[in-house]
């Protein structure tokens, strides 16, 4: 058996990447689990948690976003938390057997008070024994620095979409601008969270494109959510057209041939997923979820619904620090995904 390091590639071309979307599904399926059994733990999900630490009154005009001030949806916006309040909410998840604790606040980019307590905040997060995960917009590099230097583990900065389409949903900041945010985070020392939406209007070839971008960086990102667009009223794509079910479980198998060694976190939109559905993208690839019953500001299933799928599934919760035996496949046999 090999090591699998040849499977590991950066020189994707982009036309190699919508041959794999135009494979037989059975087939793209099959190519992808093989790739995942060789190079990730089998039958095990990482568990992360998100909180939303600000939320509301982002000046961006990101089309699915609830929290940008340019969409009425009804949101009430809120302040920057206290550390204490952040610190409980990361004990409680880990006592229900998150791995990582991920903060996000609703900012264009971090000002240097802010910043600076964003980093108390991650440096007590750390003590509890959870792995820290920040998504604050964009950074220039002494705030990537700093926050490295706070101990943040890992960084998320989605490019959302294909650079091509990239204009249709957002105009506030370029697409260059978060290839230069993920540079810089790179460069900190600090582990790459990025990925995509689906289900905005875009093509298969924009699904592609996005995809060829995160595998042909010159790291790939550890962590790779794939999210499906969840259509709140309010937003201007609040009537996009779902999604077809297939096309999310096409896209994690692309994903997981593409990046092999990355976590693919199947993200947002989830409580909208079938049990049968997320069996199938658990399947192509997918090793991550967010697990508690809020994403920022959009529902997630609950606890118990997801122990009971993992339970079904035989699927544990990857080892880490924090998780009680309830979920760490004692009697139960729970798994998760982060």
């Amino acid at each position: 058996m090999t090591d699998g390091l040849e499977d590991i590639r950066h020189n994707w071309r982009r036309e190699e990447v919508e041959e794999l979307f135009r494979q037989p599904f059975n087939d793209l399926l099959h190519r992808a689990h093989v790739l995942h059994r060789r190079h990730q733990q089998v039958n095990t999900v990482q568990v992360s948690t998100l909180l939303s630490i600000k939320t509301g009154g982002c000046p961006e005009d990101c089309k699915y976003c609830p929290q940008s001030v340019r969409f009425d949806t009804g949101l009430q916006r809120e302040e920057l938390l206290d550390t204490g309040e952040v610190v409980e909410a990361a004990r409680a998840a880990r006592d229900a057997g998150a791995t990582r604790f991920c903060m996000g606040a609703a900012w264009r980019s971090p000002k240097g008070r802010d910043l600076e307590r964003v980093a108390a905040m991650i440096g007590e997060v750390k003590a509890l024994g959870l792995e820290t995960c920040a998504t604050l917009g964009m950074l220039d590099a002494q705030q990537a620095q700093a926050l490295h230097r706070a101990g943040l583990d890992y960084y998320n900065h989605n490019l959302d979409t294909s650079e091509a389409f990239y204009g249709e949903i957002i105009t506030t900041r370029t697409y260059q601008d978060r290839l230069d945010t993920l540079e810089r985070v790179r460069d900190a020392g600090m582990k790459v969270c990025c990925g995509g939406i689906l289900g905005m209007g875009e093509s298969v070839a924009d699904r592609a494109s996005m995809l060829h971008t995160l595998a042909t960086l010159p790291a790939h990102p550890e962590s790779v959510p794939v999210n499906q667009l969840v259509r709140v009223p309010g937003t201007p794509l609040e009537d996009a057209q779902p999604l077809d079910p297939l096309d999310m479980v096409r896209t994690i198998a692309v994903a997981r041939i593409l990046m092999p060694g990355a976590h693919v976190r199947l993200s947002a939109g989830r409580s909208a997923m079938s049990d049968e559905l997320q069996a199938l993208c658990f399947f192509a690839g997918a090793n991550s979820i967010f697990y508690g019953e809020q994403l920022l500001t959009t529902g997630n299933p609950g606890e118990d619904a997801d122990q009971n799928l993992f339970r079904r599934l035989g699927l544990t919760p990857e080892p880490g620090p924090g998780v009680p035996d309830s979920l760490s496949g004692g009697d139960a046999k729970e798994g998760v995904a982060g």
